[in-house]
C-alpha cells in the first residue's frame, strides 16, 4: 500500500511540475514577446551552458521538427536553423544573432553526439584475434611499451609485464572493447614517457 501511495504521489508530483513548467514557458513567452530559444540564445554567453541548455529544450519539446534538430546531418543545420524560425515565426532580419548562436551550438550538439556514437560503436567492437588490424595493433602496443624485449609468443606470461591479467591479453579486453586497445596505444605512442613512467610505478613493491 504505501508502495502504491509513493507512485500515485510521485505521479501527481510529476503531472504538477510539468503543466507548471508548461505555464511558466507560456507566461514568460507573453511578457517577454520571446520563445525558450531566445531567451537562452540572449540571457547566455556563448559556451557549454547555453548549448546544454538549447540542447535541453529541444530533446523535451513536442515537436518533431525541434527534436529531430538533435540528429541533423551537420550540412542540413542551417536549413534545420531556418525551418525553426520559420516554425516560431522569428523574423531572421530583426533577430540576426538568434541564427548564428543556434547554428554554433547546433553543430556542437550534433557533433558531439556523433562522437559518442563513433565511441559507443568502438567499445561494443570486440577484439578479434583473426583480425589482422587487432592484433597489429596488440602486437605494436608490446613495442611501445617493451622495445627492448622482444615478444616470444602471441600467448605469453610477457603480457603480464604490461599489466595485462594472464597469458593472453584478448581477455582483458571484454568490458571495454576494441576501445580499451586503441586508448592503451594511443596513450603509449603520444605520451611515451608518462606511459613508462606509469608502467615502471605500477611494477614497484609499493603500488601493487
Amino acid at each position: 500500500m504505501k508502495h502504491f501511495l509513493r507512485v500515485v504521489t510521485q505521479f501527481f508530483v510529476f503531472l504538477y511540475c510539468k503543466c507548471l513548467w508548461r505555464g511558466l514557458k507560456f507566461v514568460a513567452r507573453k511578457l517577454t514577446g520571446r520563445c525558450e530559444l531566445q531567451r537562452i540564445c540572449y540571457n547566455n554567453k556563448h559556451g557549454a551552458r547555453r548549448t546544454l541548455k538549447i540542447e535541453s529544450s529541444l530533446r523535451c519539446s513536442k515537436n518533431a521538427l525541434l527534436q529531430s534538430a538533435l540528429s541533423v546531418h551537420p550540412d542540413k543545420v542551417e536549413k534545420t536553423i531556418e525551418d525553426i524560425m520559420a516554425l516560431k515565426k522569428i523574423n531572421p532580419d530583426t533577430n540576426p544573432q538568434l541564427g548564428i548562436s543556434l547554428q554554433a551550438s547546433l553543430l556542437q550538439i550534433v557533433g558531439y553526439r556523433k562522437l559518442v556514437g563513433e565511441v559507443e560503436k568502438l567499445r561494443r567492437e570486440q577484439y578479434d584475434c583473426e583480425n589482422q588490424e587487432h592484433e597489429d595493433m596488440l602486437m605494436k602496443l608490446w613495442k611501445e611499451l617493451r622495445p627492448d624485449s622482444p615478444l616470444t609468443g602471441r600467448i605469453s606470461k610477457q603480457w603480464c609485464e604490461i599489466g595485462f591479467q594472464g597469458s593472453d591479453p584478448k581477455t582483458d579486453f571484454r568490458g571495454m572493447g576494441l576501445l580499451g586497445l586503441s586508448n592503451l596505444l594511443y596513450f603509449a605512442e603520444h605520451d611515451k614517457t608518462t606511459a613508462l613512467q606509469m608502467l615502471h610505478d605500477s611494477l614497484q613493491p609499493k603500488h601493487k
